[in-house]
């Protein structure tokens, strides 16, 4: 086995709470291990704020592994991935760009919403999602082979996706994948508690507002409430804002802009509090 594998294992056994704070739904640390030390790339799929980077960061700590993160866009380029060259003042220059870093160095690279990339910026990434482990750049003649210890993870929300943006079968079929959702109840408080030090009484009114605000999706929201929301809140909470005040700002106003539907909220929001 690789020495750096070896070592990033080892770092696995470290004090979890000098890790990110994350609190498993599953099997899905040991399933990202497994994918990691088999060199697989991973595609996560979930709803907006459901906890899909704080995993991937926790797990890259847990791994004692460097991290770089893409934001994926419209505009986003497979020269913005790989890189390009610059103009300095002593001439052109080849600057790489974090997918290829990520590969030289032999981290994880981590794209975020990639289906809002568009479909001829994410083929790049084929040839490191197979046997071969490779990428090559045009541009320098250079072609990388990947070290063990890279690894290539994707996430993005289905509910975004339509038929212009969505991820190809050939390239999602490159990819472990697996689904994140929302907490169960008794876990999303533990976590409210854990990154905010509130009551177990707050936390679980908090999460039952969730409840109730996640019931009205699809009816008239478009995205339910997330446990990032209820973070913020419940940090607004601990540190004396008043608590109605605070549900408005986090978990109402973010959701919506028709004031009909902000006032319904809020009598959710009244009724539970």
């Amino acid at each position: 086995m690789n020495k750096e594998i070896e070592s990033a294992e080892k770092g696995s056994q470290i004090d979890e709470n000098k890790l990110p704070f994350y609190k498993p739904q599953g099997n899905e640390v040991a399933l990202f291990e497994y994918a990691w030390r088999n060199h697989l790339p991973v595609l996560i799929k979930g709803p907006t704020g459901c906890g899909k980077t704080r995993f991937i960061q926790y797990m890259a700590a847990r791994l004692s592994q460097s991290m770089y993160t893409v934001a994926c866009h419209d505009d986003l380029t497979a020269a913005d991935l790989v890189g390009r060259h610059l103009i300095g003042s002593e001439g052109t220059y080849w600057n790489d760009g974090p997918l290829t870093r990520a590969v030289r160095e032999g981290a994880i690279c981590y794209l975020d919403e990639v289906v809002e990339a568009r479909k001829d910026t994410t083929v790049v990434l084929h040839p490191l999602t197979d046997d071969r482990r490779i990428l090559p750049l045009e541009r320098t003649g250079e072609t990388l082979k990947a070290p063990d210890n890279f690894m290539l993870v994707v996430s993005y929300n289905p509910g975004y996706q339509n038929l212009l943006k969505g991820m190809k079968p050939s390239t999602r079929q490159r990819f472990l994948a697996m689904t994140f959702d929302f907490p169960d109840a008794e876990l999303e408080q533990e976590i409210l508690i854990g990154e905010t030090g509130i009551d177990k009484e707050l936390a679980k009114n908090l999460v039952q507002l969730a409840a109730a605000l996640r019931a009205l999706k699809d009816h008239d929201l478009e995205e339910a409430a997330s446990t990032r929301l209820l973070v913020y809140a419940a940090t607004l909470i601990k540190d004396g804002f008043p608590v109605v005040e605070a549900c408005r700002a986090a978990l109402v106003e973010p959701l919506t802009d028709e004031n009909e539907t902000i006032d319904a909220l809020m009598e959710v929001v009244n009724a539970c509090f």
